[in-house]
């Protein structure tokens, strides 16, 4: 499978230089995806997928095109260089444009130590149905669901393969599955909707359907009654299910396509505290059966674990070469890329220190606030860190959950906010992004 994805990088690249390109890189990825929906005890959607496609990169000094195709024809890779090298001939010069340096390049591109790839077979159609299934009715199985909206199950596998005219050749396999389920409590406008997923690269470290289904059964009970909060200032509990997405910002904040574009609230924080002292901020892109992770980056880079943040103090851009060469720094080896378009910075695995309590003890603290279990719609300034989102959850009294709430809004500076978290000790271990539960005091709450 590999060798033939192998070939056609290399034949694409052989089409560039014949088509009057300085330079070139190649990717070929081969999909294939099984979906099953279930709906009311009844197949509702099953659908399959497979297919090839290919992309092409070229360089003409520092202008570049790139262009994209699925029909793997020999004829149609002759075209497609053709074309990428009259729109490169056109294109702007990008200053940051560019392949690695030989020098650079990783020289072990292997994946297996990383466990990626599930060599089981593909699951029968009929399993995934009754994954599916089996998480649908444990949800409707639990006091106050009044329906289901649905459970899916899914698998997939991708073999995925880059090649360079800087010499430059290597792929890797990656495949996942997953299970999902969507409950509903209540009647009419009083209804509530919640969710639960899982998803692994191995389909046998999957947790029991049923489970799935009766977490998300629980949750959408638990909703049950809920009305708005008071407005003020109180402190928040984010929940672990999207305590990642405040981690999130300030990844985004740091990435170098803003940074070097200066459209980012972190622009000047390098060498600054952005987390709390005792807190740092690590990415790993070498965890086994962990979906981000990889051993090379969409450049040829090698990949190797780093400390974005120390302690709370800011001390690495994640960056591509050409982010990078805009900056006058070295690429952290965090390129990614889609056939269709050029590299760009991305994270693989990123943990934050966890704290020395659960959840519980973390609503202890808090006494009365807010415990926000999912959001809804983000306004959030890019250049400033104004922070404003939709949100439900829970009402907390005396550190116990009192009751439902939802139809509010929390507002605060994500700067300052971030400086102020307070971690628990929740984080889930086959997440790609090891986040747990995150307090913070002194958000304004809008409600009633």
């Amino acid at each position: 499978m590999t060798d033939s994805l192998a070939d056609l990088s290399a034949a694409l690249l052989s089409a560039a230089k014949t088509a009057g390109a300085d330079a070139a890189d190649a990717i070929a990825v081969r999909d294939a995806s099984l979906s099953i929906d279930v709906r009311n005890g009844t197949l509702e959607q099953a659908e399959r997928s497979e297919g090839v496609e290919i992309g092409l990169r070229v360089l003409i000094g520092q202008r570049q095109a790139c262009v994209s195709a699925s029909d793997l024809t020999p004829r149609t890779i002759s075209e497609m260089a053709e074309r990428a090298v009259a729109m490169a001939r056109e294109a702007p010069e990008d200053p940051g444009a560019g392949l690695a340096d030989p020098s650079e390049l990783a020289q072990d591109v292997s994946a297996e130590g990383l466990e990626l790839a599930d060599d089981s077979p593909e699951p029968d159609p009929a399993r995934l149905e009754e994954m599916a299934r089996t998480a649908e009715a444990a949800a409707l199985e639990i006091d106050g669901v009044t329906q289901a909206q649905g459970a899916t199950a899914s698998w997939g596998d991708r073999d995925i393969h880059l090649a360079a005219t800087n010499g430059f050749s290597g792929g890797y396999r990656r495949t996942g599955a997953s299970i999902s389920c969507v409950a509903i409590s209540g009647q009419g406008t009083k209804m509530e909707r919640e969710y639960h997923g899982e998803s692994r690269t191995h389909a046998a470290d999957l947790p029991d359907p049923a489970e799935v289904g009766r977490l998300a059964g629980e949750r959408a009970a638990a909703m049950q009654g809920a009305r708005r909060a008071k407005t003020g200032t109180y402190p928040v509990l984010f929940d672990e299910r999207i305590s990642s997405s405040l981690i999130g910002h300030l990844l985004i904040a740091i990435n170098g396509t803003s940074i070097a574009r200066g459209s980012s609230w972190a622009r000047d924080l390098m060498d600054r505290q952005v987390l709390p002292e005792a807190l740092s901020l690590t990415e790993d892109p070498h965890r086994k059966r962990i979906a981000g992770s990889r051993p090379f980056d969409a450049e040829g880079l090698a990949t190797a674990p780093r400390t974005i943040v120390d302690r709370g103090m800011l001390r690495t851009w994640t960056l591509d070469l050409a982010t990078a060469r805009k900056l006058g720094l070295t690429s952290t080896a965090n390129a990614s890329r889609s056939p269709s378009a050029p590299p760009s910075p991305s994270l693989t695995n990123v943990t934050l220190t966890p704290g020395e309590t659960d959840r519980a003890g973390l609503l202890a603290q808090m006494g009365t606030g807010l415990l926000i279990t999912s959001f809804i719609g983000s306004t959030i300034n890019p250049n400033t860190g104004d922070y404003s989102r939709g949100a439900s959850g829970f009402w907390v009294e005396n550190g116990q959950i009192a009751y439902p709430v939802n139809e509010i809004t929390i507002a605060g500076h994500l700067p300052d906010m971030l400086r102020r978290i307070v971690p628990a000790n929740d984080a889930r271990p086959h997440l790609s992004r090891r986040v747990p539960s995150l307090l913070i005091d002194g958000i304004t709450l809008a409600g009633d």
